[in-house]
Order: structure tokens, then C-alpha cells, then sequence
């Protein structure tokens, strides 16, 4: 089966909160307790199958320090289509709890966000995370096309011009 999609996923948030080890655990199973802080940018790939449909994803993963942030917003300011999706990631549950889970669903709640908790270390959650992402990308009508095709988008500059643009990949946020 091909691939019906490639889907650009950007992973952002503060520096040390796990986002590489996340996505390490995510792509390959793998844990390192000692990851050195990601400089820039990294990426990773990954093909899964959610409900019979193979997607590729392309993962994004951004420095959180504060002086990469101009290199990170780079990533946004040139994406074809940005789709956000605010799944908060309550991570590193395999270490004393500081923040009760129930503050965090209500959280994830009062701002309309879908809330997971994992832990890279344990694997827990690891792969829930992604498969709730893409299973509410695909259940959202328009957002991708089947079989590789193109589809035309209006695009508004800062200007307020309007662009045609042809796309393949989206973006999404995690």
C-alpha cells in the first residue's frame, strides 16, 4: 500500500521538557537518558497505518532555547499549509508527578486541547500521542488529499494579496 499522505509534523515547546526523546522513542523505540539539547532543528521519519491508511510523517523537532526561536519560526513562516493541532503532552510520567493529571486534562479542556500524558523512558504513551494527532487530521474533511493529488489553496500574504498555491504536505503541531 502507498503512502495516501505525507503530513509535516513541527514539535515545539520549552527546552528540556523531552521533545527529542519523545520523538526518539516515537521513531525508533529508543531511549537516552543523557540526549544532548537539539541545535536548530532535527528530523526524523515515520510511516504508520492509522484505520487502513498509510502516512508518512515528517517529524520536525526544534530547539526550545530561546535564541533558536528565530531558526524555529523559519519552519513556520515557510510551510505550505499550517494546521495546528494543541495536544498538550503531559511527559516524563515515569518520574514523581509534579503537576496532578487532573490539572492538566482540565487545562487541555478549558482551552479545547486533546491531553496525553508519556513517557519516552517507558514508552508509555509514546505512540498514542501520534496516532491521536494523524487519526484528527484525517478525520477532518479537507484538510488532505487521497492518492497523492494536489490540491489549489488560497493563501493571504501579510500584505492581504492572495497567492495560489499547490500543496502536498501539512503541517501540525505537537
Amino acid at each position: 500500500m502507498d503512502c495516501v499522505t505525507t503530513l509535516k509534523l513541527l514539535v515545539i515547546g520549552e527546552s528540556g521538557v523531552g521533545k527529542s526523546s519523545i520523538i526518539l522513542a516515537f521513531t525508533t523505540g529508543d531511549y537516552n537518558a543523557s540526549f544532548p539539547a537539539t541545535i536548530g532543528v532535527d528530523y526524523k521519519c515515520k510511516v504508520m497505518d492509522v484505520n487502513g491508511l498509510k502516512v508518512k510523517l515528517g517529524i520536525w523537532d526544534t530547539a526550545g532555547q530561546e535564541r533558536y526561536r528565530t531558526l524555529t519560526n523559519s519552519f513556520y513562516r515557510y510551510s505550505n499549509v499550517c494546521y495546528i493541532v494543541c495536544l498538550v503532552v503531559g511527559n516524563k510520567i515515569d518520574k514523581p508527578r509534579v503537576v496532578p493529571r487532573e490539572a492538566g486534562q482540565a487545562f487541555a479542556m478549558k482551552h479545547r486541547m486533546l491531553f496525553i500524558e508519556s513517557s519516552a523512558k517507558t514508552q508509555e504513551g509514546i505512540n498514542l500521542a501520534f496516532e491521536e494527532l494523524v487519526q484528527k487530521i484525517i478525520e477532518t474533511p479537507g484538510l488532505w488529499e487521497s492518492k497523492g493529488s494536489s490540491s489549489n489553496i488560497r493563501v493571504s500574504n501579510e500584505d492581504g494579496r492572495q497567492q495560489e498555491t499547490s500543496c502536498y504536505d501539512y503541517t501540525c503541531t505537537i
